[in-house]
């Protein structure tokens, strides 16, 4: 259940004004550049700050919903604890400045989602996290989709309700098509993502596209 008041509370907080320090000291950092001071600092406060607002503050409050969902689910945790957890501070950092890049619904729930797993998990080694976070900003939607789809590919189906046909029969290429339709003859792109993970030591080399 959602902490509705709690999330109107962090709304409020995040409100920005014009005197904001960060927005104003870009902005009147902005305004003296030569000659285009002024309508650059003026782009920027009309065309880029709204927008960058606005993602920044959904970002965290999903964040905050997330957490206060394992707060009011899981035995133990503490919101406020989190403090303390380097590993914690530094993910959220980090995924927050990758959050902040991007507007891909599928790229921000991979970000939530590595929050979300070290905050419940603080003794998950960093390092391995801190890579995650960098593929994610390397990597594309289709990236982490086929990812989630190549791990298992019959428990995906059963999840989105794909009914394979002849399973057996054809490649993984061949399911891929038809599990994909927006993919269907754009072997070049997903045999590029795959090698991309494969280069990652995310997939093992097989020729999965023999047909």
């Amino acid at each position: 259940m959602k902490d509705e008041q709690g999330e109107r509370d962090i709304e409020e907080d995040l409100k920005l004004s014009l005197q904001d320090y960060a927005h104003t000291g870009v902005k009147a950092g902005l305004s003296t550049a030569p000659i285009v001071g002024g309508p650059l600092a003026e782009f920027f406060s009309v065309v880029i700050a709204p927008p960058l607002e606005k993602r920044r503050d959904a970002w965290l409050i999903e964040i905050y919903r997330r957490l206060k969902i394992l707060e009011g689910s899981v035995e133990g945790f503490d919101i406020e604890k989190l403090a303390t957890n380097e590993i914690f501070i530094s993910t959220f950092f980090q995924a927050t400045n990758v959050a902040m890049r991007t507007h891909q619904k599928e790229k921000l729930d991979a970000l939530s989602n590595a929050v979300t797993n070290t905050a419940l998990a603080p003794t998950i080694d960093e390092n391995y996290q801190l890579i995650f976070l960098n593929l994610i900003d390397r990597y594309t939607p289709w990236h982490l989709i086929l990812l989630q789809f190549l791990a298992d590919p019959q428990g995906y189906g059963k999840t989105h309700g794909i009914q394979y046909p002849q399973w057996y029969s054809g490649g993984l290429g061949s399911v891929i098509e038809f599990a994909f339709s927006n993919l269907k003859d754009k072997q070049s792109l997903y045999d590029q993502i795959v090698k991309d993970m494969i280069s990652d030591d995310l997939l093992q080399d097989g020729g999965i596209y023999m047909r």
